[in-house]
This record gives C-alpha cells, structure tokens and sequence, in this order.
C-alpha cells in the first residue's frame, strides 16, 4: 500500500456530535469512497500478513467492516464481538463502565481456539473501554492479543494506558479535539 496515501481528507470530521463540544470523526465518509476503504483494508493486510495471526475478532458494528474483507484476504476466521444479547449459543460477556454507565459485549465461546493468536480490532480507538473488555473475553476463552489494530486512533483520551501491555496500532491518529 502507498505510504503518502492521505486518509485524513477521507475522514469526515463533524463538530458537536454526538454532542455539544465534541469532534466527531466519521468513518463512514472512508466506506463511501472505495479507493480509502481499499487503502485500510490492504494497509491492515499488509502489516499482518506475515506476523501469525490465526483470527481476527471485531467489535460491532463498523469493526466488522473492516475485519471480514481483512478476514477474507488473509484466509482466517472473523470472531464477532457483540452487545450483550445478540448471539445465539453458549457466550461469554464482559461488562465494562461508559463515560454514563455500564454496556456489555460477549462472544460465542466456539469461535475462540484455545491458543490462537487473535488480532483484535476496530474501526476507531478512542478510550479503550469497549476494546479491553473484548480483550478480556478472548483471553477468557484462552487466545492471546498480540495487538489491537483501529482505523483512527485517538491517543489524547488515553487509550495506550487503558490497553497496556497490548501494542496498539492505527492508521491514523488525531492528538486533540
């Protein structure tokens, strides 16, 4: 993959969303343009290809847009992450606090091999809460996270703390709102 690619002027950027204050980084505007989407999905490709990993696990919903194809060029299975109550079968979950509560996430306990490398990922790293918690379930279920890949990394709200000793990797970052 090209290395001067410019995916910044792909990422739509929209102030006051969700609310007032915040710098909303839209990843949609990448999956509207397919030369951006083709950039992320080849660029994830290119750094994995060769380092062992056995599956790819997602956070729902737009971390499974760039994990299947990532999935499907690299010829491993995709584990889906999910909101607590959307798999069938016999699950793990893992709560885990929100700046105005708490969510859940789980993940059919059959698609995590025992000793499987996993690369864990989704389409923006912002506090790491979400990202943790999945990394809880895969270790539970006996894989191991060799590291979190995100599309857009948000570094200023603190992910690398959160997600230590996990190396986190991403194709670009924002340092400030």
């Amino acid at each position: 993959m090209p290395d001067d690619f410019d995916l910044d002027r792909f990422i739509r950027k929209v102030p006051d969303f969700p609310q007032k204050g915040i710098l909303f980084y839209d990843i949609t505007s990448v999956l509207g343009r397919p030369e951006a989407f083709r950039y992320c999905v080849g660029a994830m490709a290119d750094r994995y290809r060769d380092r062992g990993i056995d599956a790819v696990a997602a956070i729902e919903a737009r971390g499974f847009l760039f994990a299947a194809p990532f999935a499907e060029r690299l010829g491993i299975p995709l584990i889906l992450i999910r909101k607590k109550g959307k798999l069938p079968g016999t699950t793990l979950s893992k709560k885990y606090q929100l700046e105005y509560g708490m969510a859940e996430v789980e993940v059919h306990t059959a698609d995590v091999k025992p000793g499987a490398r996993v690369l864990l990922t989704d389409d923006l790293v912002a506090t790491g809460g979400t990202l943790r918690a999945a990394r809880e379930l895969l270790v539970e279920c006996g894989a191991s996270i060799p590291e979190i890949f995100g599309v857009i990394g948000l570094p200023f709200l603190g992910y690398e703390a959160v997600l230590a000793p996990t190396p986190v990797h991403t194709l670009i970052q924002y340092h400030s709102e």
